[in-house]
């Protein structure tokens, strides 16, 4: 009875937590009559799946795609690399005030990303890269949640693997990449989605830096629905609704890592 009762609550969180999405699809499919129907039901009475053709020609999301796609996955492979060689000096080497650097990097997530906007903002329009890649890109490319999490694994690998790359001439690179990287897949690729999916649904930072349609992501892209006359609401959930599709695509073939990378990082 108490594994029936676990289970029962946490089918009752699943389906709270996907409400929102069984909205969004069902309203993504209503025709304008529906949307704001007096009597909201889940089920529409007339199926207009001609709203997702409706949605993508109203903006160019096929640009807006590559926008999203280019800017996520070099993020994330920008923090992979300079994440692992951080997290891997800070778990394996010693170095004059390691412990106080890695506390004073960690006191750094307390900071609200907020308060980072004006400075940063400063910072990129002086390197004249408004309304360009690499404003949207340079600022985010190290992250210190992703050096902490792989920092975590890394102290869990027995030493003797480091010993014996240590005996077989390799140096610190060549252990993290040669060595470690193969054995440590489950925490590559939860860092990778951790820091892919973040990427992907960033959205003031790219509104403030992007002045020009050509480098809006998706969702600032989505603003297109919502005008100083109201919102077209179930082209809006079509829009969202492709929108999210590649994460759900890309957590589904990932999330046994994922799992496994919290579990073994010390953190669950």
């Amino acid at each position: 009875m108490k594994k029936v009762w676990v289970y029962l609550v946490l089918i009752l969180l699943s389906l709270f937590v996907l409400g929102p999405f069984l909205w969004m699809l069902s309203t993504s499919v209503k025709p304008d009559a529906e949307v704001l129907s007096a009597i909201p039901h889940l089920f529409p009475e007339h199926w207009a799946f001609d709203n997702y053709a409706k949605a993508w020609a109203s903006a160019p999301f096929a640009r807006y795609f590559w926008n999203s796609f280019f800017v996520s996955a070099l993020e994330t492979v920008f923090d992979l690399t300079f994440g692992a060689m951080a997290a891997y000096a800070f778990a394996r080497m010693e170095f004059f005030g390691k412990n106080v650097l890695f506390v004073a990097l960690l006191a750094t997530m307390m900071v609200p990303g907020e308060v980072l906007l004006i400075p940063n903002y400063i910072t990129i329009s002086t390197l004249n890269w408004l309304n360009t890649y690499p404003g949207l890109i340079v600022p985010w490319l190290v992250s210190v949640f992703t050096i902490f999490l792989m920092r975590q694994f890394f102290l869990g690998l027995p030493r003797e693997v480091f010993e014996a790359a240590e005996l077989d001439g390799c140096g610190p690179l060549r252990t993290l990449f040669g060595i470690i990287m193969p054995i440590s897949k489950p925490i590559w690729i939860t860092s990778a989605l951790i820091k892919f999916v973040g990427a992907w649904n960033a959205f003031l930072w790219v509104l403030i830096i992007a002045n020009s349609s050509d480098y809006y992501t998706l969702p600032v892209g989505l603003i297109n629905f919502s005008s100083d006359v109201g919102t077209v609401y179930n082209q809006l959930m079509a829009a969202a609704t492709f929108s999210v599709l590649p994460l759900i695509v890309l957590f589904l073939f990932g999330q046994r890592y994922f799992i496994e990378g919290i579990a073994r990082s010390g953190i669950k």
